[in-house]
């Protein structure tokens, strides 16, 4: 019988991500979640998350609010719209917020420092940043504010399809210069994951199933990635098309005939469960892009297959719908109350409770204390 363990062999993730047998795919999510359950309990995460701007001077070939999107309409929360988020996670309980954005430049190291600085003092929440790729300086910056952890996907360990989806890969980053790759057969943004570790980030890191021109052989890549860099969290999620970007339409890497990853919530279940056994103490959400493919069990699966943490939306409604990395996403029309009521009757359903306080990753309580 195939092996499912962490101790797996690349064909052994190669036959799983390929596998379709109903049978055997309950033995690979029943493994994982009891991975899960071993390493991080059963308690599902709450992280309050704030789109705090959709302006970005990145032309990555598959997001909705790339610059090459003339047709959006930008916005950048304030100040105090921002704090005013900050203070309803704290009200419906959360550990943590989640400030995401564009690479906008006008998010300048000061603003976000003082922002961080800010949430802090006046909610004593954990803080993630999402803001793309920033420099040495910028990290350093918002870590000694407070800054807990940092996510940045990237999105594809195979540094040709990386290349291809990101343009502008080889250019400054909005504040000073990203950290270069050890080698030519390295995607760079795996290079600000190692930097993020070494400042004393809690990193996150993503990717997306299904690009076009991705194998499978890509995506053992990707879970071996995970496992190299020991990595906090894991976020997978299939691409979606958006209409206006030049990957939904223009793009012409595809890979070889029956070597085509498809786009579908069955290869993002199987990445979630694969990387559980692969890294069992790291922090895994059921992500907003399963989500939005299977709007009525699509989280519940996830939760099902090894996930840990959910990221109920704060984002004011008057800017939700503007954050369109891709169309019709889970959630867009829905209150900060109401989101945060559907998500907790979805992780009731699985039998499973919301946990409290910050959640950090038990590899984060492993690397302090020794």
């Amino acid at each position: 019988m195939r092996t499912v363990a962490a101790d797996m062999g690349n064909a052994d993730l190669r036959a799983w991500l390929t596998e379709e047998d109903p049978v055997q795919l309950d033995r690979l999510y029943t493994a994982a979640d009891a991975a899960r359950s071993a390493a991080v309990g059963p308690e599902v995460h709450l992280r309050g998350l704030i789109e705090i701007s959709n302006a970005c001077t990145r032309a990555c070939a598959y997001c909705g609010i790339s610059v090459h999107n003339h047709a959006i309409q930008r916005y950048r929360m304030g100040r105090h719209e921002i704090l005013e988020c900050a203070r309803r996670a704290k009200e419906l309980g959360y550990g943590t917020v989640v400030m995401q954005a564009g690479e906008d430049p006008l998010l300048t190291r000061a603003f976000i420092a003082d922002l961080v600085r800010a949430i802090k003092c006046e909610t004593g929440l954990a803080i993630t940043l999402s803001l793309g790729e920033r420099s040495r300086e910028d990290l350093i910056a918002w870590r000694e504010a407070g800054a807990d952890r940092y996510l940045l996907r990237f999105e594809t360990s195979n540094p040709a399809l990386f290349a291809r989806i990101h343009p502008e890969a080889h250019q400054p980053a909005a504040s000073g210069q990203r950290p270069a790759a050890s080698g030519q057969d390295e995607v760079p943004r795996i290079a600000m994951l190692r930097q993020l570790q070494e400042l004393g980030y809690q990193a996150g890191t993503g990717v997306m199933v299904g690009i076009p021109g991705q194998t499978w052989d890509d995506l053992v890549g990707d879970l071996r990635t995970f496992q190299k860099l020991d990595i906090e969290m894991i976020g997978v999620g299939p691409y979606i098309p958006h209409p206006a970007t030049p990957l939904a339409h223009d793009f012409d890497g595809v890979a070889e005939h029956g070597q085509q990853v498809p786009n579908t919530v069955l290869v993002a279940l199987k990445m979630v469960a694969l990387a559980r056994l692969l890294v069992p103490d790291a922090n895994i959400p059921a992500t907003t892009a399963v989500a939005t493919l299977n709007k009525e069990t699509g989280r519940e699966d996830a939760l099902k297959a090894g996930a840990n943490v959910v990221m109920p939306n704060l984002t004011p409604p008057a800017y939700r719908a503007l954050y369109e990395i891709y169309p019709d996403k889970a959630c867009v029309n829905e209150t900060a109350e109401q989101c945060h009521s559907c998500l907790a009757a979805r992780i009731h359903s699985v039998g499973r409770c919301i946990g409290a306080g910050p959640g950090a990753a038990p590899k984060t309580h492993r690397r302090t204390a020794s």
